[in-house]
């Protein structure tokens, strides 16, 4: 992470087609940064393994990366989950290029903001919470074992389509039914899942890291434009703070997890809307 700049930054934003999240990647970004956002071509293409791949070629990346050089943003982010790990690994890498040599000053994709986050946190083993299907699912699987973190357990919802409307306490259950003892943290993926509001809680009630899609984005950006992260109350930004690393939790961050403490949940683990364990243990 370069110097830390205080003067208002953009940072460009790639989604997809069908993201309908606007208002709640926002709430990661510090006051004085704004988010320039464009998205790919409409395909109207359910959300399979053909469309994450449709959405993340190399012409797609290219334009859309072009799209938002006009503010000279700081960053340039191709947010979407699949999108960037449908490839595996070298394919995430390609990407990454791709945008660099369109003229991005600095390029982060979702799928390399999780294996950096994994990285910064210490995390080697991971619970996979996903609203795919299983051949999605499973593509995340191989992207992850390529870059050396774990799956030691996963759950997917089996959704096509308009995952946007997955009721939170939908995804609150589906976090429970995925975690497990053998995990560092527990990912939660696609930026089209609503998580900004449940992160903490799920943090206090699981004892260990929740990681979601648009969180790990938008903390990546931040460091690759050297903008200093706002004062959010989640593991990935307490425990990173300014880059610093702590493993296991100090008590300041057990205490600012749980000033103000919200109610806590009695959640009995169950996979819900048709999601089945994709790892046996």
């Amino acid at each position: 992470m370069g110097t830390l700049r205080a003067e208002a930054e953009f940072l460009g934003i790639i989604v997809p087609y069908d993201f309908a999240l606007d208002r709640e990647i926002w709430r990661w970004t510090p006051k004085r940064v704004s988010l320039l956002i464009t998205r790919t071509a409409q395909l109207g293409l359910p959300s399979t393994v053909a469309m994450a791949e449709s959405i993340s070629t190399d012409r797609a990346v290219r334009n859309a990366t072009r799209r938002l050089l006009t503010t000279d943003p700081a960053a340039i982010v191709y947010l979407c989950t699949s999108g960037s790990f449908i490839r595996g690994a070298a394919g995430e890498e390609q990407m990454r290029a791709v945008m660099r040599k369109a003229g991005a000053p600095a390029a982060v994709t979702t799928a390399g903001a999780l294996v950096q986050a994994c990285r910064a946190l210490d995390i080697s083993k991971i619970a996979v919470a996903t609203p795919y299907i299983d051949s999605v699912t499973q593509r995340l699987h191989t992207f992850l074992d390529e870059s050396a973190v774990d799956v030691v357990s996963s759950i997917g919802l089996g959704r096509e389509d308009r995952i946007w409307q997955v009721p939170e306490e939908n995804i609150v259950d589906l976090v429970h039914a995925a975690d497990d003892p053998r995990a560092d943290a527990v990912f939660v993926s696609c930026t089209n899942l609503r998580t900004y509001g449940l992160i903490r809680q799920l943090e206090i009630d699981l004892g260990k890291p929740v990681l979601t899609a648009n969180q790990v984005s938008i903390w990546a950006a931040l460091r690759a434009a050297g903008i200093q992260q706002p004062d959010i109350k989640q593991r990935l930004f307490i425990d990173t703070w300014r880059g610093s690393r702590r493993r296991p939790p100090s008590e300041t961050t057990l205490a600012a997890l749980e000033s103000q403490p919200l109610a806590r949940r009695a959640v009995a683990p169950k996979v819900v809307g048709g999601g089945r364990n994709l790892v046996q243990p």
